[in-house]
């Protein structure tokens, strides 16, 4: 099955699939490995791990670049977490092209303006994209795909800058109309009072994705009560590598010897197997001419 019609098939599952986010091709091939369906390419995650702050600072051909990385190590759909588009109705049509030809199976979009600040930081000082064009943006997109089974995410972000149910709920209804396959509703509430009540009046009448970053606590099967069809946990291995490295660079440089961290870190034969040699060597024995010991004729 495509990877765009298992993407597709998870945010109108009945039941809430989950997908976990990754940065980089290891961390997409580790995510596999975990079992999950599915990957979210985080825009947080990509750009924290390229050194930069997740204000659009690095451009989107160089998220391709991390993408088709992603694409390469991994059999699993990819969700892109595509911030506003990268600009207007034209620039976001061209992502869903390149986006395509790296075998990325969707892309989540949200309406804020271009560049973008995340929405954990003055979220309410944040404002939105005018509704007429983010559903003509949208339109664009779904007019440009060509595997009919791509997705397009459109995240709603009322509640992030405290415009409230009704608009929650106003601007999700024209994203639906405007062609989007989902409704990301997005909130930075400690507790889940704004998803239920957005998913009360919604009333199972589109696909809805959460990100429950900040209402964590939540037990999981909430979201299965809720209606939710898909969830994502949205930069977890970023924070783990992050965590994890300071704490080995810090030991390393204490201590300025390795005997007290080899025995917590992967091995080197684990990166060895995560980046596929086995393969290689066997595609040597296929492919390269065998080695001739010296004498012989």
């Amino acid at each position: 099955m495509k990877k765009t019609t298992r993407l597709r098939e998870m945010i109108s599952s009945k039941n809430p699939d989950f997908i976990m986010e990754a940065h980089n091709g290891l961390s997409a091939k580790i995510v596999e490995e975990a079992g999950f369906k599915g990957i979210w390419a985080s825009g947080l995650s990509i750009s924290a791990s390229l050194g930069v702050r997740d204000n659009n600072e690095a451009s989107w051909t160089q998220v391709l670049d991390v993408l088709e990385f992603m694409s390469d190590a991994t059999s699993i759909p990819i969700l892109l977490d595509g911030d506003t588009g990268y600009g207007n109705f034209n620039n976001a049509r061209r992502l869903v092209k390149k986006l395509e030809q790296r075998n990325i199976a969707g892309v989540c979009i949200e309406d804020k303006l271009f560049p973008k600040t995340n929405s954990f930081i003055n979220g309410e000082s944040q404002p939105l994209a005018d509704v007429e064009e983010f559903c003509g943006k949208i339109k664009a997109m779904k007019d440009t795909q060509q595997d009919d089974d791509f997705v397009v995410v459109t995240r709603v972000e009322a509640f992030i800058a405290g415009w409230g149910l009704n608009e929650a709920l106003r601007r999700a209804e024209a994203y639906r109309q405007a062609g989007a396959d989902a409704i990301l509703i997005h909130s930075k509430r400690s507790d889940i009072t704004e998803i239920e009540a957005f998913m009360k009046e919604w009333n199972g009448r589109h696909p809805v994705v959460i990100v429950p970053t900040k209402y964590y606590a939540t037990p999981t099967h909430r979201f299965h009560e809720l209606g939710v069809n898909l969830v994502i946990w949205a930069n977890h291995n970023v924070r783990a590598s992050i965590d994890a490295m300071k704490k080995i660079s810090r030991q390393i440089y204490q201590e300025k010897s390795l005997i007290g961290v080899e025995g917590n870190v992967a091995t080197v034969d684990e990166i060895f197997r995560l980046q596929g040699v086995e393969e290689l060597q066997a595609a040597e024995k296929k492919y390269l001419p065998s080695k001739k010991v010296p004498g012989d004729h």
